[in-house]
């Protein structure tokens, strides 16, 4: 599509065997070797998986690994989520007709995006029956184009598709074998000590647990029914299920590019790039998961390997490719200037602005909230009288009104309390 759209691109399908930087070339698995005056690396980010090669662990970071997830689950009368990332969010939310266990490491959901108080204004929500009306997007919709099933072979189930993006459970129907909507129990600070298979469970004569059905304390259950898997959490609680999700976060994919080229890496393991998204090898960009971003960043932006911002890395790396070719100088982008993540977790619309977990900030900030239950969570991090973040749940309509004011870092001191007065209209005020 891409070719007969643009004459002067050409697509090669195949994976990549080796780079040899010094060469400026390219070895392919398909055997030929390719010349470059440039490269750029995007290949992304790997999911940490709990354990490798047990048929019972999925992990979902491509939209073919979604679409396997979803044929399992049809089959499904218990599954269990390891994680507390986006994935792990989403999946609790959309997945009905099967108990799901969810095994997380934090005191509370969602540790990567929000705080507890924002957290607990979630949960209410996946207790709450699910209305049937989703919230409307109104952004591009990113999907991909259905291909020929091709069988995977073993060769191919290494490879890594197409990153899911925001609406990635958009066409996919989440629903396990039972008749209700959504059975969910959680259990916080813990995380996978061991995984068992059917027969060797019953040798080592263990018992599991049944699915909590609610929340008093009443003597544990053993669980009677035999299930293909078993996970020991470290807080000693053993359940059974059908498979598990290991949603536990991603590692640079940079093994690939590694053999006989001396990359600078980050504490992270990504390729480190400068301001201008280039390695420490001449003439090699790279963006997206891959990298990690080692120039002085704004104060009120960070990296974060998601897919927005990974769109926003490649589109930057091309521009400054092309001015480097022409010899021209190029300013950083704007999209560096100040980190904006707008998402959707069930069922709200979520917007994160700036240091929005005062990441980085230490102790010297304040915070101020306004909370309507089952409606709006807004947060907004302060220091020394100016915004430095903001964390919005809810049709707040106040995204751009707070980028403005972090942006612009005008101070606000004299407000005080009246800046999240929901009887002020901040928005017509600061326009």
């Amino acid at each position: 599509m891409l070719e007969n759209r643009f004459p002067n691109i050409k697509v090669i399908e195949s994976g990549v065997k080796q780079l040899k930087s010094e060469e400026h070339c390219i070895l392919t698995e398909d055997g030929n070797q390719h010349l470059y005056k440039k490269l750029c690396l995007c290949a992304g980010a790997k999911p940490k998986l709990i354990c490798e090669g047990n048929p019972y662990v999925l992990g979902i970071r491509d939209t073919d690994s979604a679409q396997e997830f979803q044929k399992q689950l049809t089959k499904a009368k218990r599954i269990m989520i390891i994680g507390n990332g986006g994935i792990a969010l989403e999946l609790v939310y959309e997945i009905e007709g099967c108990e799901v266990i969810w095994a997380i490491k934090d005191k509370a959901i969602g540790n990567t995006f929000f705080d507890a108080g924002a957290a607990e204004f979630l949960t209410s929500k996946l207790i709450a029956e699910k209305p049937e009306a989703k919230i409307t997007h109104k952004r591009t919709r990113y999907t991909t184009e259905g291909r020929k099933k091709e069988t995977r072979t073993k060769a191919k189930a290494d490879n890594v598709g197409s990153a899911l993006g925001p609406d990635w459970h958009e066409g996919l129907n989440l629903k396990g074998t039972k008749e209700f909507s959504r059975k969910i129990h959680i259990e916080t600070m813990c995380e996978v000590k061991n995984i068992y298979l059917q027969e060797e469970f019953r040798i080592l004569k263990k018992k599991s647990l049944t699915f909590p059905r609610d929340h008093s304390k009443k003597s544990v259950t053993t669980d009677k029914e035999m299930w293909p898997v078993y996970v020991e959490l470290t807080n000693e609680k053993i359940y059974g299920c059908d498979f598990i999700v290991s949603a536990t976060g991603v590692t640079p994919n940079i093994e690939p590019f590694l053999h006989g080229n001396s990359f600078d890496l980050g504490e992270d393991g990504g390729l480190k790039v400068d301001d201008h998204m280039h390695t420490s090898l001449p003439d090699v960009y790279a963006a997206g998961d891959i990298c990690t971003a080692s120039w002085q960043p704004s104060p009120v932006w960070q990296q974060m390997r998601l897919w927005t911002q990974a769109r926003q890395m490649g589109w930057y790396a091309a521009k400054c490719m092309a001015a480097a070719s022409l010899g021209e100088s190029i300013d950083m982008d704007f999209s560096f200037e100040l980190f904006a993540h707008v998402t959707k977790f069930f069922n709200y619309k979520v917007v994160l602005l700036g240091k929005y977990n005062a990441q980085g900030l230490g102790s010297d900030h304040e915070l101020m909230l306004r909370c309507t239950k089952g409606q709006e969570y807004i947060k907004v991090i302060m220091q020394n009288g100016r915004m430095m973040g903001a964390v919005l749940i809810g049709e707040t309509d106040l995204e751009e009104t707070f980028e403005n004011l972090i942006l612009n870092q005008m101070n606000l001191s004299s407000y005080g309390e009246d800046l999240l007065d929901p009887n002020i209209d901040i928005e017509d005020y600061f326009d």
